[in-house]
């Protein structure tokens, strides 16, 4: 199975680095994707950029593919499934929420030259990044890439309704399966509550599991894939 791996906000397709090797051991055939704005200078990149990006990613397949998105990036990998509905095979979401119609893609953080850079670990303190040590921290935050404006403000754009006969695979790192089916019961997750088929994977993780936790992370996305 082809396997489109989009990474969340200030990261590009090395973040997959340590989970490639999990998947491929597996039969499994990953692409990494690293998308306009995310360290090729191009601040201008907006949201449909990447947008079209992971589409062409997707057409380049000769077969059915599963798109895994990571934190904000779970939005691109829906996305993917409402602009290729037939051609997604599944989308997997790890530690995010598709964004409904008409919401901004990831307006979380000030801009500034109108980029958004890496806030620091300050927001990101407990749950999500309890998993992380120092030296870790230190890469990610050294290695982080400013999000354009146009991309983090962007508005997203849903329009097919067969995206929601797409399966879908929850990856549950700093919150609990349970937690997530309540969150999609109460009316939070209105994109995943029409979703015809959600599963759930546990994972004992932070936020970042292909950095904490890249062999289990593998094993997780290779078992989804096969269920496509």
């Amino acid at each position: 199975m082809r396997i489109l791996l989009i990474a969340g906000l200030w990261l590009d397709g090395s973040a997959w680095d340590a989970v490639v090797p999990g998947l491929e051991a597996r039969g499994h055939h990953p692409v990494p994707l690293t998308l306009p704005g995310q360290g090729d200078g191009s601040a201008s990149a907006t949201l449909e950029d990447q947008v079209a990006s992971v589409v062409a990613a997707v057409d380049a397949e000769d077969d059915r593919v599963t798109v895994v998105g990571h934190s904000a990036a779970c939005t691109l990998a829906w996305l993917a499934a409402d602009r290729r509905p037939d051609a997604v095979a599944r989308v997997v979401l790890i530690g995010g929420f598709p964004s409904a119609d008409g919401e901004a893609y990831a307006d979380f953080f000030g801009l500034q030259d109108g980029v958004m850079p890496f806030p620091g670990w300050g927001p990101f303190e407990g749950p999500d990044a309890v998993d992380l040590p120092d030296e870790a921290r230190r890469s990610i935050a050294e290695a982080a890439i400013p999000v354009p404006g146009g991309v983090a403000q962007g508005v997203v754009r849903l329009t097919d309704e067969r995206r929601f006969a797409v399966p879908v695979t929850l990856v549950c790192p700093e919150f609990t399966p349970v937690q997530a089916q309540g969150w999609i019961d109460a009316g939070d997750v209105p994109e995943l509550a029409r979703a015809a088929t959600v599963d759930f994977l546990d994972i004992d993780s932070g936020h970042w599991p292909m950095f904490t936790g890249p062999g289990d992370l593998a094993r997780l996305l290779a078992t989804a894939a096969e269920n496509g």
